[in-house]
């Protein structure tokens, strides 16, 4: 048998995706594995705007094997327990999506099942007094877990808010401490094999060429190796989720850090608040052919907490997918892979589940159909389900002030979402297909915090008593209500461990 292991490895493109996938691959493979050479050019920005996260990048994290304390206080961040919704449901409505469950199962049946009904009955506040994320956030708390027996301390899920623009910075240095070689200079010209199209070499504005065997496309929206060069074709879901744009100005931090990021529906899209140490971030996502950019930009600068520190940029997308994400012998990984509005914080974990996939299925030179068959089905299956989720947050609402709102609440729906849908509706159930990405809890906070109302309440519910539930129920609560006194303040607990220098 033939050695036939790659041994040059091409990343063309830098910033969040770039750093993230040469960081991952140099951990994992190391450098007797493969040479691996990241490719970007300075005098080309990078989006910059996916500061905000969700509780898988601590497995990335955990690969990596960084110190979270020295990571957060790098990239100047801040802590995140969950989601803010503000106007989504119906104007004057706030609720909020937590990353922990609600209570605790019992006797085999979901939590929010029994909350459910007792709640149908007026006999129980709303479901985030159960939940120890949705009151920490709210009280403005925050503290790692810790062993506490059963107590809500022991099961605090978080994620992270940071400087985009600094934490690739961190990982460069990262990725190239384990070898990896950067290479500055903007690419040209695609040399592809006369043969199979394969590329086989990417050519710089000096002259100079990058010669690999497999090469990482996350040279952002354009896709210049996966839809340029390899015309691998895009799939648009405008349909369902027809914001285009997005402009985003950071302001100066005046009112606090707030251990959530806050989503605000506005007249024809939403608008982000992320909070960190030294900034909050904000943009507002808008479809162009509801409001201007004129329009959009000057509702994003009248809503900022303080000064805007920035001019305000501009950024065009078109939400859909790649037809094919791995082509020939180039993965695309990131924005070149297709986009998703950062509603509910999913593009990092996009990019870090591209990296994830690419190594359980890494090829060997011989590129064989059955791995790049499996992972472009696999990455198929995970876009479709989280693009379902974030038609949800559109779809559900009960606004019809604005053009733009009308045709979201009366806009058709996948047939798998309409399924879900119409399934809560009837008693509240929610399934989680397969291991998508976001698990009943989550599904349930966006349903319900949508004011979608369930006819009904899931008659297995019943095994126990009204009496007994809602005993179950207040010792719950009053654990819940405990843990998230006991917890520092947010802004507290990063003084003390991860404060930016």
């Amino acid at each position: 048998m033939t050695d036939q292991r790659i041994r040059k490895i091409v990343i063309v493109g830098g910033g969040t995706a770039g750093w993230m996938t040469a960081a991952a691959l140099s951990k994992v493979l190391g450098r007797d594995y493969a040479e691996i050479t990241l490719v970007e050019s300075d005098a080309i920005g990078t989006v910059g705007v996916g500061e905000a996260t969700i509780p898988q990048i601590n497995v990335f994290n955990r690969l990596l094997g960084i110190d979270e304390n020295d990571f957060v206080r790098r990239t100047k961040g801040s802590f995140k327990l969950g989601i803010q919704f503000v106007d989504w449901g119906k104007i004057g409505h706030t609720y909020f999506h937590p990353f922990g469950k609600y209570g605790v199962d019992m006797k085999g049946v979901s939590f929010h099942a029994y909350w459910l009904r007792l709640y149908q009955q007026g006999l129980v506040p709303w479901v985030d007094e159960y939940c120890i994320q949705s009151k920490a956030a709210e009280f403005g708390k925050f503290m790692r877990p810790f062993d506490a027996g059963n107590s809500p301390l022991s099961e605090i899920a978080y994620a992270f808010h940071f400087d985009a623009g600094l934490y690739a910075l961190f990982l460069r240095e990262f990725a190239e401490k384990l070898g990896v070689i950067r290479h500055e200079g903007k690419v040209t010209q695609v040399h592809q094999r006369g043969a199979d199209g394969h590329v086989e070499a990417v050519e710089l504005e000096d002259g100079s060429r990058i010669e690999g065997e497999l090469f990482i496309d996350c040279s952002g929206f354009h896709g210049l190796l996966i839809e340029q060069t390899l015309q691998a074709g895009y799939e648009d879901w405008s349909k369902w989720l027809p914001c285009n744009r997005a402009v985003a100005v950071p302001c100066e931090s005046v009112v606090g850090i707030t251990p959530y990021t806050r989503s605000t529906a506005r007249e024809a899209g939403w608008q982000w608040r992320i909070p960190l140490q030294h900034r909050t971030g904000n943009g507002y996502v808008y479809c162009s052919d509801y409001i201007s950019d004129d329009e959009a930009t000057a509702k994003l600068l009248a809503n900022l907490d303080g000064k805007a520190l920035a001019d305000p940029r501009y950024i065009k997308f078109v939400t859909g997918r790649r037809q094919k994400y791995w082509d020939k012998n180039v993965v695309a990984i990131g924005l070149s892979s297709g986009f998703m509005e950062p509603l509910e914080s999913t593009s990092i974990w996009m990019i870090q589940s591209g990296i994830a996939h690419l190594l359980s299925n890494f090829p060997d030179r011989s590129f064989s159909d059955v791995d790049r068959d499996r992972y472009n089905r696999v990455l198929k299956t995970i876009t479709e389900e989280t693009r379902d989720f974030l038609i949800l947050h559109y779809k559900a609402t009960e606004r019809d002030d604005t053009p733009f709102w009308d045709y979201c609440r009366t806009m058709d729906v996948p047939e798998k979402l309409d399924e879900k849908m119409r399934v809560f509706l009837n008693t509240g159930r929610v399934f989680r297909e397969n291991e998508e990405l976001f698990t009943e809890t989550s599904w349930f906070s966006v349903m319900i915090g949508q004011l979608m109302k369930p006819r009904s309440f899931d008659p297995v519910a019943q095994l126990l008593s009204l009496d007994e539930t809602q005993s179950r129920l207040d010792e719950i609560q009053q654990a819940v209500l405990n843990s998230a006194n006991y917890m520092p303040a947010h802004l507290d607990f990063i003084k003390e461990y991860c404060a930016a220098k």
